[in-house]
């Protein structure tokens, strides 16, 4: 075999290789996509069980003090359609929410309510809360607790509508407005919200935008300024905001949508609604420095309001939400904060007390 075929045969030789190897490679990327997408329907539907779990776990932990139910109801129409001429676009968005009434109530009474924004990036309401539900329904105070857009345990659909700092205020308003509107025993006028972290920030923002609804507000924890937030956090942390179905871009990209979303960006808009925040030094998921821009910021718009910095208190983002002494203390606090306007029938005021309502000795 003379050199020119032997090189020819080479040649041919690559070429078919070269062609293997990139069908194959194109075959890999194939199955790779194939199979993260199986990976993040498979989480959705984890979520989904372990959400049906947890509502189970509701009346074994708060049953014998509640009566417990689980509404669907709506709220305003997506912030951004991804086919604006789609049929269906356009339509409120629908989401579940929790609603706890005291077992000891008489229904041709009057009671305050209070709603209960959960937190987290694509959190849900959980039995994180039991204790809270229970100290709750123990003051005779209706609750609930909206799944608002973009909470997890619903599916993909629901997940990727979340509107952080947007739409998903309204949701949480709407099932104020729905409990006024369907129980005759919700008291009106004697409406308040309490969340922590996102659920802070929440609370925040329904303050600022519904002042004549709500009679007094806490925000423990609370997000306030998502732009430092992306300066602090991992980039996994900055992709769930500019993922193409929430924001789309990123805080340097579009710096006037981020302030938009924080509240201590928007100090002018509060009315001066009764308000307490919390806040910990030692806090590892809300850096004090972004609640501290929030109290400075209504400050020098002349708001009133009360705070707390507690310096260093063990158990850092959830300080006030555990099972310790000191967590029960300052709930108590924040209890008697919230019972000057909404008065309920039995106030918590001391330790004791709480520590029977939550922990039954």
């Amino acid at each position: 075999m003379n050199l020119v075929k032997r090189g020819a045969i080479f040649l041919l030789f690559l070429f078919l290789a070269a062609h293997g190897f990139a069908q194959l490679s194109t075959e890999l990327k194939d199955e790779i996509k194939d199979l993260k997408k199986y990976d993040e329907n498979l989480d959705h539907r984890l979520d989904r069980l372990q959400k049906m779990v947890d509502d189970i776990t509701w009346f074994q932990r708060v049953g014998d003090v509640a009566h417990i139910d689980k509404l669907y109801i709506y709220g305003p129409p997506k912030w951004k359609e991804k086919n604006p001429t789609a049929i269906g676009a356009g339509n409120p968005v629908k989401f579940w929410t929790y609603v706890f009434v005291p077992k000891t109530i008489d229904v041709n009474k009057k009671y305050p309510l209070i709603v209960l924004p959960h937190g987290g990036v694509h959190g849900d309401f959980t039995t994180y809360y039991t204790h809270i539900i229970r100290e709750l329904m123990a003051q005779e105070y209706i609750v609930v607790a909206a799944e608002y857009r973009g909470s997890t345990g619903y599916g993909k659909g629901h997940y990727e509508k979340i509107d952080y700092g947007g739409l998903e205020t309204e949701d949480v308003y709407a099932s104020r407005n729905y409990m006024i509107e369907n129980y005759d025993f919700v008291d009106e006028t004697r409406v308040g919200i309490m969340g922590w972290s996102h659920g802070g920030m929440i609370t925040l923002f329904n303050l600022f935008d519904h002042p004549k609804d709500y009679q007094v507000g806490f925000a423990g924890v609370p997000v306030s300024d998502i732009i430092s937030r992306m300066g602090y956090e991992p980039q996994s942390y900055r992709d769930l905001y500019s993922a193409d179905y929430h924001i789309g871009k990123t805080a340097h990209e579009n710096l006037a949508e981020y302030r938009r979303r924080s509240p201590a960006w928007n100090t002018k808009r509060f009315q001066n609604t009764p308000l307490l925040i919390h806040t910990n030094t030692i806090d590892a998921d809300v850096n004090v420095l972004e609640v501290e821009h929030l109290i400075k910021s209504l400050k020098a718009d002349g708001k009133k309001f009360e705070y707390e910095i507690y310096q260093n208190i063990p158990g850092g983002h959830s300080f006030d939400r555990m099972d310790t002494k000191i967590a029960k203390k300052i709930r108590v606090k924040i209890y008697k904060f919230l019972a000057k306007q909404l008065k309920p029938n039995h106030p918590i005021t001391s330790v004791k007390e709480l520590q029977k309502a939550a922990y039954r000795f």
